[in-house]
């Protein structure tokens, strides 16, 4: 009796073991951000003014919307692409891991002096959404909300 008591309590055990070590890793979220983007929906402050595959867009031209993050050999590169076809170059950064800095843009967008940063506000294998931190000029001084998808 005591060696199947035995039996069994190894074998939970060794199940346990096996089931915990198979965990899935989670890349960081640098890793999980190098890529293209591009717009699924846009949110100037409450409002949505695009939405992909939409007929009513009241801002039909974030369908060219890009935003594509490169991390090649510690290299961190940005190509963004604005809803009205301006598209700037530099690098990213990310401050923890729900702060995405777009810094040395050249030319500068409006008003940023080179930099823009945005929350993260929830990011899975093919889709981020990204919150604006400071007003845009260009969408008349509005916080805007980026979901993003990949591809």
């Amino acid at each position: 009796m005591k060696k199947s008591y035995s039996l069994i309590w190894c074998t939970i055990l060794a199940l346990t073991l096996i089931a915990t070590g198979c965990k899935k890793k989670v890349k960081p979220v640098s890793e999980r951000i190098a890529k293209a983007w591009t717009a699924e929906s846009v949110k100037h402050g409450p409002t949505v003014v695009y939405t992909r595959g939409g007929s009513t867009n009241a801002v039909p031209a974030y369908s060219a919307f890009r935003l594509t993050l490169n991390d090649a050999s510690g290299t961190k590169t940005v190509s963004y692409t604005e809803f009205d076809g301006s598209t700037f170059s530099g690098t990213w950064e990310l401050d923890g891991d729900s702060k995405l800095i777009l810094k040395e843009l050249t030319p500068p967008p409006t008003g940023s002096g080179g930099t823009v940063e945005f929350t993260i506000t929830s990011l899975d294998d093919a889709r981020l959404v990204l919150t604006r931190l400071k007003t845009s000029p260009k969408t008349g001084g509005t916080i805007n909300e980026y979901t993003l998808s990949n591809p």
